[in-house]
């Protein structure tokens, strides 16, 4: 069996977990913090938080990791939480999607780890320390587009999977009842796109249907996609998940890469550009922008092929199956 650990921070992690587990031949155990409730994994098991100090000291150890502040219980308990799955459970692999820590703890307990890599700047010493602890990455997104530097020296254990969406393999069919010409979707993990922003530019085309779904304006589904393949122009976040999603429903798209640590959403934002796959915008386009953004809107799909998502998730399942030996 796997265990399968899940950063808490959004929802893209336990969604990109939930495909890959959907994929995986053997079963799979749940470690996060978050409300784990897919009934694709064999069992789930709830980590006691380790970020709710006030005032937590020496959050990085000296520079040597990310996360594990001085003396504080949570953490103290999130570990030993993972110690006793290792103990009781005896997993054959630990899947980690993400962190250094738990990266460098289950490997100390001597369990082969499969890392999920990041964009982004991931030269710190301690994304460097995962990466040369993994028994093998997953890099979620397509190596002709991406292939950083410093994945270099790792390259002879890293799969480059494509994005992976939780949608591939569903047909593409229009809803008459979700049909809008721009779909906004916000995600769990933070966006500054505001229900202003939409109304104002609702407001300014009042010729056309413009949706916004996610948690800025309170309508939030775990399954948009009906809503997806119904919309003329998807206006997302950069996000793996987002991307991953938007590709395989095939839409123009808007992406707004918003501030994460290491540049991460920048940088894929910069490649969908580079690409040519979408428009990518610093902020909230402006109106004159929007003018000429909604004028353009192509009737073709872009060459969304490109993000290799059909078939990604197996290709990272495979690639975990590949460490049990």
């Amino acid at each position: 069996m796997i265990g399968y650990y899940i950063h808490h921070q959004g929802s893209g992690h336990r969604m990109r977990a939930e495909a890959i587990t959907d994929r995986l031949r053997v079963p799979v155990v749940a470690l996060s913090s978050a409300d784990i409730t897919s009934t694709v994994f064999a069992d789930r098991i709830t980590l006691t938080r380790d970020d709710l100090t006030d005032t937590p000291s020496d959050v990085d150890a000296n520079g040597a990791l990310h996360w594990a502040p001085r003396l504080d219980d949570g953490l103290r308990t999130r570990m030993v939480e993972i110690a006793e799955f290792v103990s009781v459970h005896r997993p054959d692999a630990m899947v980690v999607d993400v962190s250094v820590e738990v990266t460098a703890f289950v490997r100390l307990l001597g369990v082969p780890v499969v890392v999920t890599a990041m964009p982004g700047e991931r030269t710190d010493p301690p994304h460097l320390l995962a990466y040369r602890l993994a028994d093998a990455i997953i890099a979620p997104w397509p190596k002709e587009l991406y292939q950083p530097q410093w994945l270099t020296p790792h390259l002879h254990k890293t799969t480059f999977t494509g994005g992976i969406s939780r949608f591939d393999g569903r047909p593409v069919r229009i809803d008459p009842d979700c049909e809008s010409d721009v779909l906004v979707l916000t995600g769990t993990g933070g966006a500054t796109t505001s229900q202003a922003a939409v109304s104002q530019l609702a407001g300014d085309h009042p010729e056309l249907t413009i949706r916004g779904l996610g948690p800025a304006f309170g309508t939030w589904s775990d399954d948009p996609w009906r809503e997806l393949c119904s919309a003329r122009l998807v206006v997302t976040n950069a996000g793996q998940g987002s991307v991953a999603d938007v590709a395989v429903a095939q839409k123009p798209a808007v992406i707004l890469p918003q501030e994460r640590p290491f540049d991460e959403q920048l940088r894929t934002g910069r490649n969908l550009a580079r690409a040519g796959l979408a428009y990518v915008a610093p902020s909230w386009p402006t109106a004159s922008e929007w003018d000429t953004i909604l004028a353009s809107i192509p009737d073709a799909a872009p060459p969304w092929s490109q993000w290799r998502t059909a078939g990604a998730a197996g290709r990272a399942a495979a690639a975990i199956e590949a460490v049990l030996g």
